[in-house]
């Protein structure tokens, strides 16, 4: 089905209608023009240990950015004993996080032991201490370790943080899951929970303040759409943000178009309103799209936002991380001016 654009009137005949819908009205707000083209943003940036970008968040208030990776193998960490490798720091779940600055530049960093893939992170920020939303307790599936439920930590430089550690906070709003990674909007304080269910694949909405009171109520739960591979996601509002594609040579990801996408769905009613292919940093080596993140250019006016994604580029020994944004916003039924991409 495609969103046909008449003289006067845009039919937002959904792209796909999901069979479930939100608990109570999400936040009502624009929506990102997806088809505009995006902005750099940071360009082919080096990350701790050299690994690829997993996902990122915006510290909007401190002017930070946080990044995740898979660990890098080669390396003894204190109280080890012995030099872990790549596949099993793989299959443990095992994290770097990377803290840069709004230009990209490496400040800091945290190992994360038994977490995770990394394959979304989220940050909430109070005063000036700041807070990284992860998933956690690690449970292999496959080559990789992957989290069943999620946790609150400060981020403090150098540190080695095991699941097993006071320090976290953990929280499993939905009983029997697995697959649980997180995101944050930071505009409206809420919670975007992805995780699986009985092998379904669904997003839940909670207000941030009640998650941390283990209160788990969501505001919105809706199944995720038909997408390729699964690379992150966003929510701002009312709408859900997915963002989808492989690297250059596979999957059918041919240089320079590549596979990209990105997919907006109403998080009030389930259903896919939007997807566009992306081609921004087209002429990255590899390009593999990794994460999206909210950014607020002022932390005190969260309707100037930019939904930012993410590439990882270049080769070994270091793959180095790009972040691309667009950042205009507008009623779903202007957002939405060009046919948008079918399954």
């Amino acid at each position: 089905m495609k969103i046909i654009i008449g003289a006067a009137v845009l039919s937002l005949l959904p792209l796909f209608s999901a069979t479930t819908r939100a608990e109570h009205d999400v936040v009502n707000s624009k929506m990102f023009v997806l088809s505009d083209p995006a902005s750099e943003w940071i360009h082919e940036k080096a990350l701790q240990d050299g690994t690829v970008m997993q996902s990122f968040a915006f510290d909007n208030v401190n002017q930070h950015i946080y990044v995740v990776q898979l660990m890098a193998g080669g390396q003894q960490l204190p109280g080890e004993n012995a030099v872990v490798n790549g596949a099993n720091r793989d299959a443990n779940g095992d994290l770097a996080l990377t803290q840069l600055d709004m230009q990209g530049n490496k400040l800091g960093y945290m190992y994360l032991k038994g977490f995770g893939h990394g394959v979304q992170i989220g940050v909430e920020t109070v005063g000036e201490a700041v807070y990284l939303w992860t998933e956690t307790d690690s449970v292999k599936e496959g080559s990789s370790g992957w989290g069943t439920q999620i946790g609150r930590f400060a981020f403090e430089n150098g540190k080695i943080l095991s699941t097993e550690s006071p320090d976290i906070e953990k929280y499993r709003p939905v009983d029997g899951a697995d697959r649980t990674t997180v995101n944050i909007d930071p505009a409206n304080s809420l919670l975007t929970l992805r995780y699986r269910l009985n092998g379904v694949f669904h997003f839940g909405v909670y207000e941030l303040e009640e998650i941390k009171k283990n209160h788990y109520t969501p505001l919105a739960d809706v199944l995720q759409p038909p997408v390729g591979t699964f690379q992150g996601f966003a929510s701002y509002g009312g709408y859900l943000y997915l963002l989808e594609g492989s690297s250059y040579g596979s999957a059918g990801s041919v240089a320079p178009i590549g596979n990209t996408y990105i997919t907006a769905v109403d998080l009030n009613t389930g259903d896919v309103i939007d997807k566009q292919l992306i081609t921004a940093g087209d002429t990255l080596s590899f390009r593999e799209p990794e994460g999206l993140g909210i950014h607020l250019t002022n932390s005190t006016q969260p309707e100037n936002a930019q939904l930012s994604f993410g590439f990882a580029s270049n080769f070994t020994p270091n793959r180095l991380a790009s972040i691309y944004y667009v950042d205009r916003l507008l009623p779903p039924e202007d957002a939405i001016h060009r046919d948008a991409v079918t399954d």
